[in-house]
């Protein structure tokens, strides 16, 4: 626990309605958090993936920029959630919960903390906001549409992301050097987004067949949680 984070708690309140919102909250917590809160290095990529996200759209860069603001938008509100269930004593996913339990882990470095949720975003968040935005849009989550075309798109631009983060993240949590040899390096070379994102898209496509039967929909959330946990607590071994 943080001494600021009621601070945290107060701005998680209003659910993002834009990706201006979005932005806002991202960077509210940004200014909110330590360095030493591993928090505050997810929130670092995740703000400038969004921010990427944002600019594209604007600029007009993809067919159905709507259906993108709102995946945006419905993805955010997702890591909004599990930290603010963090901070009140709520339930939330076990993934989430990997990271949030070693906030304050200053032997791990921060892409450690950036890679592992990001890996609990995507693997576990990201077919939920993939079926809930199609919902909303009245759109189905298939693969050769224009939308699917368009998330696809991003992956370029988020591995360039991934990629910058590598290496101005290498360092411990508190900004002390890592060894020059670590398991690290090959834990963090292994993962890879657009896998991550290829496969959250399939997953919600079984979502999308799974929401006639709520229980079978909630059996395959715990599993994909249970899958999405072991890869977050591997990231989140401290390096040596």
């Amino acid at each position: 626990m943080f001494l600021y984070d009621s601070a945290l708690l107060a701005a998680l309140q209003t659910p993002p309605q834009s990706i201006a919102d979005v932005l806002q909250t991202m960077r509210t917590i940004d200014a909110t958090c330590s360095d030493g809160d591993g928090v505050k290095w997810f929130n670092w990529l995740y703000s400038r993936v969004t921010e990427a996200v944002e600019k594209r759209i604007a600029s007009g860069g993809f067919t159905d920029g709507r259906w993108l603001a709102e995946l945006d938008v419905q993805f955010a509100r997702l890591y909004f959630g599990a930290l603010e269930a963090e901070l009140s004593g709520k339930p939330m996913p076990d993934c989430w919960r990997a990271l949030f339990d070693r906030r304050e882990q200053a032997a791990t470095a921060r892409i450690q903390f950036a890679l592992a949720g990001i890996n609990a975003h995507i693997n576990r968040d990201l077919p939920v906001a993939i079926a809930a935005t199609c919902q909303a849009a009245t759109t189905v989550p298939q693969h050769g549409t224009a939308q699917y075309s368009d998330y696809t798109a991003l992956n370029s631009t988020l591995d360039s992301l991934i990629e910058y983060a590598k290496h101005e993240l290498y360092v411990r949590l508190l900004g002390d050097p890592l060894p020059a040899i670590s398991h690290l390096e090959d834990t963090i070379a292994a993962w890879s987004v657009s896998a991550a994102r290829e496969a959250a898209w399939q997953n919600a496509e079984v979502l999308w067949h799974l929401r006639v039967s709520p229980p079978l929909s909630a059996k395959f959330m715990d599993t994909l949680d249970g899958l999405t946990t072991v890869a977050s607590k591997a990231l989140l071994v401290p390096a040596p």
